[in-house]
């Protein structure tokens, strides 16, 4: 009997084996016969209801039609985002990053890790999922039906609804790439009203999934951070690191030095909390409208620009120019990204406190 072969990321969603079906026989030509002239009485509907109506219930079939299209509106098409193309660094710098790229963690210094996180970062679905999965039985471990709160290690045997899964380690140096979002974009993979996605216009990566690192909500640009490792997410986005988060808004109006005061020593009570300023400086502008440059610890959703509503002031612009360690890039366009070579992920997962592939984890 022959074992069970690993499935998949693409035979796993897909639900079956990734073997091609047989090619069809053509079909032998048939001497086209010709059709016999339609009655014209096709109007009446033979299954005793009106057209567009029907009798029982009176609900209109194109009302019904309306309503589903509402519910899952077509993808709308969006064009691939072009690469930001930059110098060859030097040589030392070079040599580094293709021995950082070459460079993996033995099974043996892998880390059991959650169950629900390993498939997530196996590209199964994602943690709620797996967590659901997990708590309805669906998930096994080693034979035996799984339960929450299990570890798995390099090794292990896990199935999903039956099927083996091939699960994916963070062996290597994480991808990060930076990419210029503009205003009209949505930072999420589904969505009913079928709007334009980040993930749309962005390559796919080859052997993971990529993760943003906070988001940024539609009407929002500017720099956005995505990679593949989970780690990396939780040290940039979590709110016990706070880490720095930097706008620039363009406000219709005019701020008081004593507002700017107050959002830096007091802050302003917002629907979910106080919320405070790191910093806050103008930028200038013309006009009616003033920009001012704004850093922050927090990444509530809006919370920019509830912070400046709260003072009766309206954003009508808001670009994120940095985050954390890293800054928008002067030459990065709109719709643009750029991926950073090994050696500059290199000093991002040290910022980080993160171990390199082959070294040990800090105590």
């Amino acid at each position: 009997m022959k074992s069970k072969q690993p499935t998949s990321k693409r035979e796993f969603r897909d639900g079956g084996s990734s073997k091609k079906p047989a090619a069809k026989k053509p079909a032998a030509q048939k001497t086209a016969a010709p059709k016999a002239a339609a009655p014209k009485t096709q109007n009446k509907r033979s299954d005793g209801l009106k057209a567009g109506k029907n009798t029982q219930t009176g609900f209109k079939p194109k009302a019904q039609a309306a309503d589903k299209q509402q519910e899952a509106a077509p993808k709308t098409r969006a064009t691939r985002a072009k690469k930001l193309i930059v110098r060859a660094p030097n040589q030392k710098i070079q040599e580094r990053a293709r021995d950082l790229k070459e460079k993996r963690v033995g099974s043996e210094n892998i880390e059991p890790e959650r169950l629900q996180k390993v498939l997530a970062a196996s590209g199964v679905g994602s943690r709620r999922e797996m967590e659901e999965w997990i708590s309805q039985g669906m998930v096994k471990l080693n034979g035996r039906v799984a339960q929450l709160g299990d570890k798995v290690a390099p090794g292990d045997h896990v199935q999903v609804k039956g099927q083996n899964i091939n699960l994916k380690w963070a062996d290597r140096l994480p991808r990060i790439i930076l990419y210029y979002k503009q205003e009209g974009e949505i930072v999420s993979r589904d969505d009913p009203q079928g709007r334009v996605s980040i993930f749309d216009r962005l390559p796919q990566a080859a052997s993971s999934r990529w993760v943003a690192i906070g988001r940024l909500d539609i009407n929002t640009s500017g720099l956005l951070i995505l990679t593949t490792s989970g780690e990396l997410v939780q040290r940039f986005a979590h709110p016990s690191f706070e880490v720095e988060r930097e706008y620039a808004v363009r406000v219709l109006g005019e701020m008081s030095t004593e507002q700017m005061k107050m959002l830096t020593e007091e802050g302003v009570m917002l629907e979910d909390g106080l919320a405070k300023v790191e910093r806050i400086y103008e930028q200038g502008g013309e006009g009616a409208n003033k920009w001012y440059n704004v850093v922050i610890k927090e990444g509530r959703n809006r919370e920019v620009r509830r912070i400046f509503e709260s003072l009766d002031l309206t954003v009508s612009r808001l670009v994120r120019v940095g985050f954390g360690p890293i800054g928008l890039p002067n030459r990065l366009k709109r719709g643009q990204f750029y991926e950073l070579n090994p050696a500059e992920v290199a000093n991002i997962v040290k910022w980080a406190d993160m171990p390199l592939p082959g070294e040990r984890r800090r105590k």
